[in-house]
């Protein structure tokens, strides 16, 4: 496959960039250096092969995209809610399997470790998470079970200095090639718990899920597990009941709001380029109103969103960001980028679903985003009870 180079200039039309630190700014440029080097030539390729590009998982550890906001002392970046939100910004302007590999690592498995595990937990996994030697894996959603996470079946008995871990989760990503796996299981008493559980351990396998037309660079697979036996001290012990796994959501969504803007300004940037390079009628076809205006809305939908995450992202690092401006900005977010990719592809006619750009890709992908971590249904409805006082759920 022929291999067309990384033009991307990122669009940023009311001065966005001002509001960032200059180390907001250098950590961006790291990133966005590495998708243009190491991801933009080769993504292509293994989107249309269906394989997840393993070698990324050291280089991302190397480069600092897992657990970011963990603590130095446990192999973290030590950094702000906005570098974290700037780095899956650009990694995902490379791919959505790209990010979710990072954002799962960092949000959901290296956070509750952190925010939740005991001190020996904490030295035993972060650090190898963060470097990459380990990949890991969230265990929530489960084939019966996914926008009500509550009423999992997955369960544990109690036996010694053991647990008996039951039960099976699906669309997990980074499952298959997983050494760890945090998972959300109930004890006899119906309360929910986190569990490590470690490769190897009998009974537990991570089936891979074949013929996806989304993210297909990247690893989704199953959680089984059947009697496995797992030591009481892989239970994590600073948080019971759906607090727990929920409040990793939170983290995670954060970073998605900000990823599928990447995606979305990288169908903008492409989009744009084609506009005046493709003629038809004698001109350019962005001299027509029609793609002018497909293109100007595009901008100022990402305008929106860069400062809504900009905001979020402040209000996080105040520890003032609530559960629900989290769930608005990531809705926002994927329906917007959503509705990018859509308009570039029809920009640029037959070419847009080809690999020679990467817009049918990044479409098939948010097709994904726009459903994980919350469905844009479920996120109406959280925004809509918080301004109601009205539970529509129940």
């Amino acid at each position: 496959m022929s291999v067309k180079a990384d033009l991307f200039q990122s669009p940023d039309y009311f001065a966005v960039d001002a509001l960032f630190t200059e180390e907001h700014r250098m950590i961006r440029d790291a990133v966005r250096a590495y998708v243009k080097k190491e991801i933009s030539p080769v993504i292509e390729k293994y989107a249309q092969e269906a394989r997840f590009p393993e070698h990324i998982v050291k280089q991302l550890g190397a480069l600092g995209c897992f657990g970011p906001t963990v603590p130095v002392q446990y192999g973290g970046g030590g950094l702000d809610y906005i570098s974290y939100g700037l780095m899956m910004q650009e990694l995902e302007r490379g791919d959505s399997g790209v990010r979710s590999t990072a954002s799962v690592q960092g949000s959901l498995v290296m956070f509750p470790i952190f925010a939740y595990g005991s001190e020996e937990q904490k030295m035993k996994y972060l650090p190898r998470l963060a470097s990459g030697e380990w990949l890991g894996c969230f265990g929530l959603t489960e084939p019966d079970h996914g926008s009500d996470p509550s009423s999992m079946v997955t369960r544990y008995t109690e036996d010694g200095d053991h647990i008996i871990l039951n039960g099976a989760k699906m669309w997990i990503s980074n499952a298959p090639f997983s050494q760890v796996a945090v998972v959300w299981a109930k004890d006899p008493a119906g309360v929910v718990h986190g569990v490590i559980v470690e490769r190897g351990m009998e009974g537990f396998s991570t089936p891979t899920t074949h013929n996806k037309w989304s993210l297909r660079a990247s690893a989704t697979g199953e959680l089984v597990f059947d009697n496995v036996r797992v030591p009481r001290t892989h239970i994590l012990p600073g948080v019971s009941g759906m607090k727990g796994p929920l409040s990793c959501l939170n983290k995670a969504r954060f970073g998605i709001a900000w990823g599928v803007i990447g995606a979305a300004m990288d169908c903008y940037d492409t989009a744009l380029r084609y506009a005046k390079e493709r003629i038809q009628f004698e001109k350019p076809i962005g001299a027509f109103q029609l793609q002018q205006k497909k293109l100007a809305e595009m901008i100022t939908e990402i305008t929106k969103a860069q400062l809504l995450n900009w905001r979020l992202g402040v209000l996080m690092n105040e520890g003032n960001a609530s559960p629900q401006q989290v769930s608005m900005a990531k809705r926002n977010s994927c329906a917007i980028a959503t509705q990018i990719c859509r308009d570039a592809r029809q920009i640029l006619g037959g070419m847009g679903i080809t690999g020679e750009y990467p817009v049918m890709r990044h479409m098939m992908n948010l097709e994904s985003v726009i459903t994980y971590e919350g469905t844009h249904d479920i996120h109406l409805l959280i925004t809509g009870m918080d301004i109601t006082g009205m539970n529509a759920f129940k």
